[in-house]
């Protein structure tokens, strides 16, 4: 008789039950008193763990998260978790970060790609095509670093000097972020799994791409029954 598969590695939310082990108060954001899925995080009548996708593609995923956000149900890092294997996350620490995270950006099989706006970072700095970034990741395994929280903290954590010398890859959306799920500063600025499907899609891995795209797609769905103040039309 065969043995049940192990289940798929999702840093995020090993980072969450981590985090929640360690807090000294209960966790009360708005929201807590629904009955959650612990997997996908959303209500248990709008469950979407059957949707997860198989995992796909050669790359890996770090996320280096502001304090409180790996708590978030409306995060979207876990989706990408949920399709990249390879996945990593940290809470956020600017002087003194996480030993593993360091060790990590400096393992000799990875090449770090910080993932953020280039009009933020010196020019030298900046891939700016598929062509570059291939150049810049060549015989290693890509690790996009993302920098998981609001665009104000972000911008705080892109600062850090152990990203200082790191590479950066910038997405330029071509139309507004499909997300609704939170208000953002811009109307172009993507959360941070549609960035992932266009970072995805700029590295050639088109069916890690497209199964993150579609696992999103439902997510957003799922996540609009309980927040009818939020449900927009499907865009087309």
């Amino acid at each position: 008789m065969s043995q049940p598969a192990m289940p798929q590695h999702n840093a995020v939310l090993a980072l969450r039950t981590e985090q929640l082990a360690k807090s000294r108060r209960v966790f009360n954001a708005r929201g807590s008193k629904v009955v959650r899925c612990e997997q996908c995080l959303l209500p248990a009548a709008q469950c979407i763990c059957a949707a997860k996708p198989n995992p796909a593609g050669n790359c890996a995923f770090c996320f280096i998260m502001y304090t409180g956000e790996c708590y978030k149900p409306s995060n979207t890092g876990r989706l990408i978790c949920d399709v990249i294997a390879d996945n990593h996350a940290f809470v956020w620490d600017r002087t003194q970060p996480d030993p593993a995270l360091l060790a990590l950006l400096t393992d000799s099989r990875y090449a770090p790609v910080l993932v953020f706006p280039q009009q933020y970072a010196v020019p030298e700095r900046c891939l700016q095509d598929a062509s570059q970034l291939s150049q810049a990741t060549a015989g290693k395994i890509q690790l996009f670093v993302m920098l998981d929280g609001t665009w104000r903290e972000a911008k705080k954590m892109f600062k850090s000097p152990y990203l200082a010398a790191m590479p950066v890859l910038g997405i330029q959306p071509e139309q507004a972020s499909r997300y609704a799920l939170r208000e953002a500063a811009h109307l172009h600025q993507l959360c941070t799994a549609e960035v992932a499907i266009a970072v995805l899609t700029m590295a050639g891995e088109t069916a890690a791409a497209s199964n993150l795209a579609e696992y999103f797609s439902q997510f957003r769905r799922a996540y609009l029954v309980g927040k009818p103040h939020l449900n927009f039309s499907e865009p087309a």
